[in-house]
């Protein structure tokens, strides 16, 4: 008895000795571009303002650009930590030249054609800091500060990325074989891996992902601490790719859609609208019969959780047809419909559409954006999901961002049968007790004339298919004088909180701001729940034969709620 009692105790400490050494075992050293990489920011530290510089871009005047910007003195403080004099890591992302929706309002405030945007991400922080530099008066015009937010991903760590989950040893014993021999896909989309640096330390991580089979192998890939950060199954399911007849017109949507505003005059609406950098089709000065209801309406995040206890998926972005590893990319121009009920005509709608090039097979995406203009004044901005996505437990949370116009509103919410007005920036959750006055009237805004827009809930009665939205809507407090995601922003949120923690508290925290008789924004972020269950798809796309080839079969999830004026 004694004896299997020791052999087991001997056994179970083996076990133990060869877990641990599986995790040992990880190699992410010894590789070239890992090498690489550490040299230049061993040097880059070394020097006054440790700036790893863009290496390779199609702008002429990049290295002028970037000297011009990391001159900027406002930039001196994230040179350096104040208290210990030791150096914060910093990295110029991208260079590109201004475009309209960069700017506040898509207004262009002087000459295009000299002003470019410089993303640059400091590594110590976790914060993104965004420059406008004038090339012809060479001096920098702006500089905008995001804490937490981090741009997307340029293509040189991308490749480093990918070459550290396919060297490394745990990713290779995971997958099964003794080497692997497929580039991965979604290696530049940013992700996040709860209980390790990537959420705690909030730590730049990206997620190269290998399909085998039926499931999705990924690699979380900490670009700060330069290692794999944890690597994760999901189950996607087996689909072939459909055969589409995809027009890739990226020259026209670029020069058409994203270089400059289309002014719209129909029935009794006015707005105008540009393709974004990486939040979508943006509308500005949104009128109806010449009364202005938004300033600004955009699409600005879509965070994909995968995960209710590891906490791992996406935060992507949308825009334009660009190199942008972070966007699920625009490949069509934008389009108007009718909108038809009971056989009449009762308004129209401006869509756009955005899908990765291997649609409908796992660990690409699809995405709809469209925003519903009524004869009646009724406003709604509307996103989906068409699927597959890299799992079949995935949770989607589209992150709208609506300025409304005006600088005199107030904020009200439906509660015990009257409307109680928020006095400070705050936020709340729809849930199956929420309260709705008549037509599901859930919120609303009103200017000191008594007139405004009630907010209707969406609870799975707008007729596209949706099951409800479950949101989070913030209210947050804007004037002119600082962003707060008027332009273009990158993504603002993790991707996996499962909380209100999706971006937008940014804006509220530590300090929330009065928000009465003031200019205000929200912030809509809906929760959406695939399924992959027989009859019951949502969320969700497959590939089936037919005439001997693959055709997709959708099952979308759409959201949004609907504004109408009083």
């Amino acid at each position: 008895m004694m004896k299997n009692i020791v052999l087991i105790y001997v056994l179970f400490c083996f076990m133990i000795i060869l877990n641990c050494s599986s995790q040992k075992n990880r190699r992410t050293d010894g590789h070239s571009l890992l090498d690489e990489r550490k040299k230049e920011i061993n040097a880059v530290l070394k020097l006054n303002k440790p700036v790893l510089l863009v290496k390779q871009n199609d702008i002429k005047s990049s290295s002028e650009i970037q000297d011009i910007f990391i001159s900027n003195s406002k930039l001196d403080k994230f040179f350096v930590e104040p208290s210990s004099q030791k150096k914060m890591l910093n990295e110029i992302f991208s260079i590109s030249k201004a475009r309209p929706s960069d700017l506040p309002n898509g207004n262009a405030i002087m000459n295009m054609e000299n002003l470019y945007r410089v993303e640059m991400y400091n590594y110590a922080l976790n914060a993104s800091i965004i420059g406008f530099v004038d090339l012809a008066h060479k001096q920098v015009i702006n500089i905008i500060f995001y804490k937490e937010t981090q741009p997307d991903i340029p293509p040189h760590l991308v490749e480093l990325a990918m070459e550290m989950a396919i060297n490394d040893t745990a990713v290779i014993n995971e997958y099964g074989e003794h080497k692997l021999d497929q580039r991965p896909i979604m290696a530049g989309t940013k992700t996040a891996l709860n209980r390790t640096k990537c959420q705690r330390s909030k730590h730049l991580c990206v997620a190269p992902t290998f399909v085998k089979g039926d499931k999705a192998l990924w690699a979380i890939v900490d670009l700060t601490d330069l290692n794999i950060a944890g690597v994760k199954w999901t189950q996607v399911g087996e689909t072939g790719m459909a055969v589409t007849q995809r027009t890739m017109q990226n020259d026209k949507i670029m020069s058409c859609y994203c270089d400059k505003n289309n002014v719209i005059e129909k029935n009794d609406w006015t707005f105008s609208y540009s393709m974004s950098r990486s939040d979508g089709l943006v509308l500005t000065n949104v009128q109806y019969k010449k009364k202005e209801l938004f300033r600004n309406v955009k699409l600005v995040d879509w965070h994909v959780s995968y995960s209710k206890i590891d906490g791992f998926g996406y935060s992507d972005a949308v825009g334009c047809p660009e190199f942008s590893t972070a966007a699920v990319l625009a490949v069509e121009p934008p389009y108007f419909e009718a909108i038809v009920e009971s056989g009449d005509t009762t308004g129209f709608l401006l869509g756009q559409r955005y899908y990765s090039e291997g649609w409908p097979t796992p660990c690409n995406y699809n995405y709809h954006q469209y925003f519903e203009f009524y004869n009646d004044g009724r406003f709604r901005p509307v996103v989906g999901s068409i699927g597959r996505g890299c799992g079949n437990n995935g949770m989607y949370r589209p992150v709208t961002r609506i300025a409304v116009s005006g600088e005199k509103n107030n904020f009200y919410e439906w509660n015990k049968n009257t409307w109680k007005q928020w006095k400070n920036e705050q936020w709340t959750l729809q849930t199956g007790k929420t309260l709705y006055q008549g037509d599901h009237q859930w919120l609303k805004t009103e200017n000191d004339n008594k007139q405004g827009l009630v907010i209707l809930a969406n609870t799975g009665q707008m007729r596209d298919g949706g099951r409800g939205d479950n949101a989070y809507v913030y209210v947050t407090k804007w004037d002119s004088h600082r962003d707060e995601g008027e332009t273009d922003l990158p993504t603002i949120g993790p991707c996996c909180n499962k909380d209100y923690q999706q971006g937008p508290e940014k804006f509220i925290e530590p300090d929330p701001e009065i928000i009465q008789t003031s200019s205000i924004v929200l912030w809509y972020v809906a929760q959406m729940t695939n399924d992959d269950t027989k009859g019951n798809e949502y969320c969700w796309a497959e590939s089936v034969l037919k005439n001997g080839v693959y055709v997709p079969v959708i099952y979308p999830c759409y959201s949004g709620p609907m504004f109408k004026p009083y």
